[in-house]
Formats: C-alpha cells, structure tokens, sequence
C-alpha cells in the first residue's frame, strides 16, 4: 500500500495536508513548520520530503501500537498519532480533520479508521 501526504497550507509553525491511500482521500494532516533543506529546529520541524517504510510497533512514549516512519533522515521516532495542534507533535504526523487554522479535531476518530485501514496491509510506504 502507498499512502501519501501532500502538503497543502504552509504557515509559521505548522503545516496542514492530506493523507491519501492508492489515491484514496484519508484525512487531512497537522506537523510542525516546513523548514529549508539543512535547517531543523528539534520539536518544531516537519520531517523533510522523501519516500519512508512504516510499520505497526509499540510506542514507549503512547503505551501502544503506533505506525513508525523508518529511516527518516535526522530523526527517530516519528508516528502518526492523535493529537490537535503543532504543540502536540515533535516531527510527528497528526491525523484529523482541518477545520480551524491550526488545528485539527476528530482525531481519535479518524486515527482509528486509519488504523483500521491500514492494520493489515503488508507493506506500506509513505511518501
């Protein structure tokens, strides 16, 4: 499976997007500010373009399974999770509906769907 995120909104500290599957419409995204190539403030940017493996583990951090982006240049750790604004992610991707500047709602809801979704395919990419 090959999930995608295009980054649509780009503001000071966060940027908003939409998460597609096989170019299916999942849910609109929340991560921290898009920074220029070299440049990472730690827990305020966005992980840089690029094509990533995920995978289902458990997160230390949420106590449960979480999706994991391997091999992320000059990060560790980065899920997508629940979570509604910039201050609740690290380099992370928050999943949800856009529906105020800033801010996502639904979340839980809509991470479960996607969780749903994805729980059984055997390889996923995101890009």
């Amino acid at each position: 499976m090959k999930l995608k995120v295009i980054r649509t909104q780009y503001e000071d500290k966060f940027t908003i997007g939409k998460l597609y599957a096989d170019d299916k419409y999942l849910c609109d995204t929340l991560e921290d500010k898009v920074r220029k190539k070299g440049i990472k403030i730690a827990g305020e940017t966005a992980i840089p373009e690029g094509e990533y493996r995920l995978i289902w583990n458990m997160s230390n951090r949420f106590k449960k399974e979480l999706p994991l982006l391997l091999n992320v240049p000059n990060y560790c750790g980065v899920r997508i999770h629940c979570g509604n604004t910039h201050k609740d992610t690290a380099g992370c991707l928050l999943v949800g509906k856009d529906s105020h500047k800033g801010y996502i709602t639904n979340s839980r809801k809509t991470f479960k769907s996607i969780k749903e979704y994805l729980q059984n395919a055997e390889s996923i990419i995101i890009k």
